[in-house]
């Protein structure tokens, strides 16, 4: 083996190559439809390859289920067909190697290497000269592997390095870390790099994407709810699903009937975990397509695995972000959100459930992947996906987060009713300000109502 690759090879040793895009370990991998997200492909590959920008990061951002890590997948193999792609790195929450940020920089700077010849050797040498730099802090790894060695480089190619899950990466601090190294980068950047992170719209990633020295280096891009995008990928999927199965052969098209594609899309609110949960679940080898649909549409009992495993998952591993001691509080925050969805503000909830003021806000900040709260408690909590209250109105699928019993509406009665009953010695508090909304079902049969 020459001088030039020693170092290189040992640093292939200590990647993470379990995170790279195309890892064998991932497959197979998510990526979107090929008609369905062109405008936001294209207009984050053009914002990243254009060599005359000064915003040298990006950030796309959006809520739990968003689709995210598609579009991430999709562009690194854009970008990779067009000889852009300077390296990736996909973190996955609990993970033993994707889930930390030990090796980040390293794995990064290995895969500018092979990107690139000519940064191949500056970077075997650094790990030559300094072998520990494998085992150092991040910063160290950042100066030494990636920064000091394309001080030598010259030229316009831009080569772009995509951070995906950056919220799955264990620990705030840390998180908030890589990006602050990030940042520095901006001032001392020879080669051309290109930064495109993605992650949930956690409060504390947007509260260092506000530091003073990300101003003017940083574009920030919403994945926005694209119910358009989710009708073309449901229609796709039904379409192959019934070209797929032989007991299809029979079922005429269109299949399923417009109103409930239609049904299907505006359940979705506009994201695509929950399209992709449902063709999942259709798409069973083992089982019929249409039975598979009768079973979510006229809600059948279920025999086997909740159609929605995944995204019931998903919600249950955000919930478990809110510290134990908390739970129970949070329990009655849910309540008040499942019976009066966008009705409240943190602060008007914190008088209705008698909490200190600011508890609510407190409670809910791991909870914005999947809640709207705008900073400071201004306007009301809203709920990112109407899939998420039903998952939090299902007792078999939300288990202990379940806020839907006749115990919490009972609970919420007595709240209301105590709430408006009581009076402050200043007028101003008086909790009637509070806007209550009632809302009655009247139980034709029984010619009783109760509180929704």
């Amino acid at each position: 083996m020459n001088d030039e690759g020693l170092g290189f090879y040992t640093l292939h040793r200590a990647a993470t190559l379990e995170a790279l895009y195309d890892s064998a370990e991932s497959f197979p991998q998510p990526k979107c439809h090929p008609e369905t997200r062109k405008q936001l492909l294209n207009n984050l590959y053009y914002c990243v390859v254009n060599p005359n920008s000064h915003r040298l990061i990006h950030w796309l951002h959006g809520p739990a289920g968003a689709g995210k890590s598609a579009v991430m997948q999709t562009l690194c193999r854009r970008l990779q067909d067009a000889g852009k792609l300077g390296g990736s790195f996909f973190f996955k929450r609990g993970h033993p190697t994707r889930g930390n940020a030990k090796m980040l920089f390293a794995t990064l700077a290995y895969q500018l290497g092979l990107h690139r010849p000519e940064f191949k050797g500056p970077i075997s040498q650094s790990v030559e000269r300094d072998p520990s730099v494998l085992g150092r802090n991040m910063d160290v790894q950042l100066r030494t592997l990636i920064l000091e060695p394309s001080k030598s480089l010259l030229g316009d190619t831009v080569s772009v390095l995509l951070i995906d899950g950056l919220d799955e990466c264990d620990g705030h601090g840390i998180q908030r870390e890589i990006l602050r190294l990030i940042g520095t980068t901006g001032n001392d950047n020879p080669v051309r790099l290109r930064i495109l992170i993605s992650s949930r719209p956690e409060l504390h990633i947007r509260e260092t994407f506000g530091e003073e020295y990300f101003q003017g280096l940083v574009t920030f891009t919403n994945i926005q709810q694209s119910f358009e995008d989710i009708r073309t990928y449901l229609r796709h999927e039904f379409s192959r699903i019934h070209r797929k199965h032989s007991t299809m052969k029979n079922i005429p098209t269109p299949w399923p009937a417009p109103d409930i594609l239609e049904k299907l899309v505006q359940n979705s609110s506009g994201y695509f975990v929950y399209a992709a949960t449902v063709i999942k679940f259709v798409d069973d080898e083992y089982s019929w397509p249409s039975k598979q649909l009768d079973i979510l549409i006229q809600n059948l009992p279920l025999d086997l695995e909740s159609p929605f495993a995944a995204l019931d998952q998903l919600y249950i591993q955000i919930l478990q972000g809110v510290p134990t001691r908390l739970l129970r509080v949070l329990g009655d925050i849910l309540s008040v959100i499942v019976q009066f969805p966008s009705h409240f503000a943190p602060p008007e909830m914190d008088e209705l459930l008698g909490l200190e003021p600011g508890n609510v806000e407190l409670i809910l900040r791991p909870l914005h992947s999947v809640l709207q709260i705008l900073e400071g408690g201004q306007g009301s909590i809203q709920v990112h996906h109407a899939s998420f209250l039903d998952f939090l109105k299902d007792k078999a699928r939300s288990s202990s987060f379940y806020v839907g019993s006749a115990e919490h509406k009972a609970k919420l009665g007595h709240w209301i009713l105590q709430a408006l009953a009581y009076t402050y010695d200043d007028p101003h508090k008086n909790l009637e300000d509070l806007g209550l909304c009632w809302y009655v079902e009247i139980h034709p049969h029984s010619q009783s109502m109760s509180l929704l």
